[in-house]
């Protein structure tokens, strides 16, 4: 039977008596179903994972004891950071999720000039919110034991000339393959776009800071398609897929 992981940010040890927060004690109870004296794994983003056994399971709180580390490596050797524009309600989430479980190192949601997507300076943190809380689900989901991290929201100029080493964009206008470049390092950085594309505008600009358009195949994806394409094809050629 597989046992369920849970991620904590908080310093772990073996011995510790852990009280989960209010968060991750109403999954426990009502998701996950876990009863005292169940077995958990937790982790907390720093590489590897604990054994651990519920202690107590009540509606006032949930602990956990924790017991032998794990040492467990299942990380990609390729470091992706990436950049998506932010596409509509559960499509910038399913592209969240996946993006995890493919192996992403950062991700930065973007605004660029066809971002359909409209958020306030008080809605901004929410959202960031939201997707790490999305990102951790995944993380503890797929077996990661590295969490990656949710970068503040940017407008697109403002982060891609920020960027440097190897970087791609998505252009379906591009001649350009992914097996015709060379990484010297196991870094990338791979941008996506939003569902309408970017704009020629656009195209030049970010271009002309050193990132290169690449394409996927003859046929147009959509926004979430293209960006898992992407980052599929990259763990295949020089990630943990090959």
């Amino acid at each position: 039977m597989r046992v369920s992981r849970i991620f904590q940010a908080l310093p772990l040890q073996y011995g510790d008596q852990v009280v989960v927060d209010e968060d991750y004690s109403h999954y426990i109870r009502t998701v996950l179903r876990l009863k005292t004296g169940s077995n958990i794994i937790v982790f907390n983003g720093q590489g590897g994972e604990y054994q651990g056994i519920i202690m107590e399971s009540s509606r006032q709180r949930v602990v956990i004891n924790i017991l032998d580390w794990i040492e467990r490596d299942v990380e990609s050797n390729l470091k992706v950071d990436f950049g998506l524009s932010i596409s509509k309600g559960s499509r910038m989430d399913f592209a969240v999720q996946k993006a995890v479980e493919l192996g992403v190192h950062t991700i930065t949601p973007l605004v660029s000039e066809r971002t359909v997507v409209k958020l306030t300076n008080k809605k901004k943190p929410q959202k960031i919110k939201h997707w790490q809380k999305i990102v951790n689900h995944a993380a503890e989901q797929c077996g990661r034991t590295m969490v990656p991290k949710v970068q503040k929201i940017q407008l697109l100029f403002e982060w891609s000339e920020q960027q440097s080493g190897i970087r791609v964009f998505l252009d379906p206008n591009s001649t350009v393959h992914f097996s015709s470049l060379i990484l010297k390092q196991p870094m990338l950085t791979l941008l996506a776009g939003p569902e309408g594309g970017f704009s020629q505008q656009e195209r030049e600009r970010i271009s002309s800071s050193g990132f290169i358009p690449v394409q996927l195949g003859k046929r147009i994806l959509r926004s979430e398609t293209s960006a898992l394409a992407a980052l599929a094809a990259v763990q295949t050629l020089w990630g943990d897929y090959g």
